[in-house]
């Protein structure tokens, strides 16, 4: 069941956790059925994609993953 999170879309936060430890970036996307958010910049991947009418080179494209909310804490306004 999801849970309410304290932290919003656009807040500000400060990654405490993992590779991107020490980063200050802006919150992109929340998602309280996983208890995730997508921060800016960062948990970057690289994705392939694949040829198409729109994109007809393909290539390979950064994409930011969903980092846990207990790796994240939201950073007061200054």
């Amino acid at each position: 069941m999801a849970t309410k999170m304290k932290i919003k879309k656009g807040d500000t936060v400060k990654v405490i956790a993992g590779d991107d430890k020490g980063k200050e970036a802006k919150v992109l996307q929340v998602m309280p059925k996983t208890s995730q958010v997508v921060v800016e910049g960062c948990k970057v991947a690289k994705k392939a994609i694949k040829p198409s009418e729109s994109n007809p080179k393909g290539g390979f494209a950064n994409v930011e993953k969903p980092i846990h909310i207990s790796n994240v804490a939201k950073v007061e306004g200054k």
